[in-house]
């Protein structure tokens, strides 16, 4: 029994899926568009800058294990720094979800031709991109499996409309107000064709419960964190603001302006960092407050992690997440976490020990939690090390044993 994955560009989660299911013999193939082996003869006599810059599209696979349809990838990436920068990201999200489309129809033509092996008995794929390809897969008969790495639209819509209506000088930054409806009506046969729904928080598993139908089975199996810190022992700053960084993207779903209003209500207490792209440009409020503190637009990942080790707390309020791989982030780098029950949050932290939730939209609360932390760092020092030893406890082996024995348990059963 074996097993069909296909996405577009990858990321650390798809990664996970890909070495644990290698890793346990279950992958007979991997479809994306530009992507390669990391053990590929050529990839190892690059420069180290190079390959810096192309590691994020290379995979720990045999290089026959990899179909690759790189076309549109490429001429989506040469579009141009205007929409790649975000200046016109309405192009920028179509080129994108063309991207997606063109893999799927893709993955599908190569299941209805029987270009697999007979032993595949499954695809895998991920939200946008796995219509036509479930479609072709539950005509040979199988299992589809799904996984949501962000909560259900109609979910979302409630939330971050609710959040245009509170915060209008914001609105321009979610651009999910405004996605099309045929592609809606895509994300949702995706989980119709779904025989087996993978999440990653609660909170995710929870927003399912806005589809206006019964799903099949669902699963939550939480993500994993980096290779924990294990340098030298993590020493605290005697006096001077507290320091306090962000991650991720600038919109107001991550409830950017939240955390804005709740460090500038401590004045000289805290200095924050920011690290993360502007994706639609024209938003004055956020780019107020981006001049008033330390931005990043990028770093590459590894230097993002050096940046956690060298600050005191990371604040993520986000008002609508899948999960948030930040959080375990900056845990393995002992950065202890203030988040909302609107991420994995509360899946992974110890209230008080390795972090807080905090309910969103409210700065007030974000700003109580800091203050107890600028007050006292000891109690800083102590949630430090727990939060090493959290991120222990969630590695990304753990991931790809757990989605791995998922796969075999649900093949299975249909084989027996």
């Amino acid at each position: 029994m074996k097993i069909v994955v296909s996405h577009p560009t990858g990321n650390a989660n798809v990664r996970g899926l890909l070495n644990g299911l290698h890793r346990h013999d279950l992958l007979a193939s991997y479809a994306t568009t530009l992507g390669f082996s990391s053990d590929e003869w050529w990839y190892k006599q690059l420069p180290a800058w190079l390959k810096r810059n192309l590691k994020r599209r290379s995979y720990n696979l045999p290089e026959k294990l990899i179909k690759r349809r790189p076309w549109v990838e490429i001429r989506r990436l040469a579009i141009g720094h205007s929409i790649l920068s975000g200046k016109n990201s309405g192009n920028k999200r179509s080129s994108v979800d063309k991207t997606y489309n063109y893999l799927d129809k893709y993955v599908a033509n190569l299941i209805a031709k029987g270009s697999f092996p007979e032993e595949v008995k499954a695809i895998y794929g991920y939200e946008d991109g796995c219509r036509d390809s479930f479609r072709a897969a539950r005509s040979k008969g199988w299992d589809c499996f799904y996984e949501l790495p962000i909560g259900y639209w109609r979910a979302a819509r409630i939330i971050l409309e609710e959040e245009a209506e509170l915060s209008p000088e914001w609105a321009v930054t979610i651009p999910a107000l405004s996605e099309p409806e045929e592609k809606l009506e895509r994300k949702d046969e995706e989980l119709r064709l779904a025989t087996h729904i993978l999440v990653a928080s609660s909170f995710t598993l929870q927003t399912l419960d806005y589809f206006p139908e019964k799903l099949k089975r669902i699963s939550v199996i939480p993500y994993g964190a980096p290779n924990v810190y294990s340098g030298p022992q993590l020493q605290m700053k005697i006096g001077g603001p507290l320091r306090v960084l962000f991650v991720g993207g600038l919109s107001q779903r991550k409830g950017l302006s939240y955390l804005f209003d709740a460090v500038e209500g401590l004045g000289a207490q805290v200095k924050l960092t920011v690290i993360g792209r502007v994706g639609t440009k024209g938003c004055q409020a956020l780019q107020k407050h981006l001049d008033s503190h330390d931005w990043i637009e990028s770093l590459p990942h590894s230097e993002v992690l050096k940046c956690m080790r060298n600050q005191d707390v990371l604040v993520f309020p986000s008002l609508f997440e899948g999960f948030g791989l930040v959080i375990l982030e900056a845990l393995s780098q002992g950065l202890p976490v203030i988040t909302t029950p609107h991420t994995a949050g509360p899946d992974i932290l110890s209230e008080g020990e390795d972090g807080f939730i905090v309910p969103i939209r409210s700065a007030m609360a974000i700003k109580e939690k800091l203050e107890l932390l600028h007050r006292n760092r000891d109690l800083l020092l102590g949630m430090k090390e727990k939060a090493l030893k959290k991120a222990q406890q969630m590695t990304w082996q753990i991931y790809e044993d757990a989605i791995s024995q998922k796969v075999v348990e649900v093949i299975g059963k249909k084989a027996g």
